[in-house]
C-alpha cells in the first residue's frame, strides 16, 4: 500500500454521487486528472464545514465535483457560484450537479472568468470563500479580481500551486502554465494583504486569509 492509498483508506469516503461523477469523468471527459478526487474533495468539504461560508465563488468548475464538495459546508440558505469557460462541459456539469440536492444551491456561469468577474456590479455581495482552479496562466489576474470580493478575515483557496513539482523544475522554465503559477506564488508572497500557506496536498493547495 502506498502512502496516498493509506491516506485515502483512512479518510472519510466520498458520497456515492461523487464516486459516480469520478467514474463518468474518467470515461467520457478529456484530462480527467483535473478532477479534485477523493482526498482533496474531502479536504475542500472539511474546510467548508470549518468556515461555514454563506457564499462561495469557484473559478473553474470542470465536471462539478469540487463545487459539490465545497457546497457541503453551506448553510441552508447558502449559495455557490461556479464559473466554467468550456461550454462543451455545460450539459455534463448540470447533469452532475443534479445528482445531489446540494446542486440546488449552485449557480453555474459559463464564460470567461475574467470577463464575468469584471462584470460584477459594485454592489455585488462579497464571498466568504473563493476557490481558484481555472487557467493557471491567469492566476495573478484572478487574484486581483477576487481580492475586492473577499472581506477581511475570509478565505481564498488556490489549487495546483505546486503543479506536480514543475514549480521548482528548470525543465519547465518555458511552460506558460508553470510560469503563471510561479508568478502567482511570488506575487502572493509579496502581497501584505494576505496570510498564506501552501499545503503539499495532491498538486498543491494554497490557503489564503485576507487580513
Amino acid at each position: 500500500m502506498t502512502l496516498d492509498e493509506y491516506i485515502a483508506a483512512h479518510s472519510s469516503p466520498e458520497p456515492a454521487y461523487l464516486q459516480a461523477i469520478t467514474r463518468s469523468t474518467y470515461i467520457h471527459v478529456l484530462n480527467p486528472h483535473m478532477l479534485s478526487g477523493h482526498v482533496q474533495g474531502r479536504v475542500l468539504s472539511m474546510i467548508s464545514h470549518m468556515l461555514r461560508p454563506k457564499r462561495i465563488l469557484e473559478l473553474g468548475t470542470f465536471t462539478g465535483y469540487s463545487a459539490l464538495c465545497l457546497a457541503e459546508g453551506l448553510p441552508e440558505d447558502g449559495e455557490l457560484i461556479t464559473i466554467e469557460h468550456n461550454d462543451e462541459l455545460e450539459e455534463t456539469i448540470r447533469r452532475n450537479l443534479s445528482l445531489s440536492p446540494l446542486g440546488e444551491k449552485i449557480t453555474l456561469r459559463i464564460g470567461d472568468a475574467k470577463e464575468i468577474l469584471s462584470s460584477f456590479d459594485a454592489q455585488q455581495p462579497t464571498f466568504d470563500l473563493i476557490f481558484i482552479d481555472a487557467d493557471k496562466r491567469e492566476y495573478c489576474t484572478y487574484l486581483d479580481l477576487v481580492a475586492p470580493l473577499v472581506p477581511s478575515g475570509k478565505f481564498i483557496l488556490a489549487d495546483n500551486t505546486l503543479w506536480d513539482g514543475h514549480i521548482v523544475d528548470p525543465a519547465y522554465d518555458r511552460d506558460k502554465q508553470t510560469l503563471g503559477l510561479r508568478a502567482f506564488n511570488d506575487k502572493l508572497l509579496q502581497d501584505e494583504r494576505f496570510e498564506k500557506v501552501i499545503l503539499p496536498l495532491r498538486d498543491g493547495l494554497t490557503i489564503i486569509r485576507k487580513k
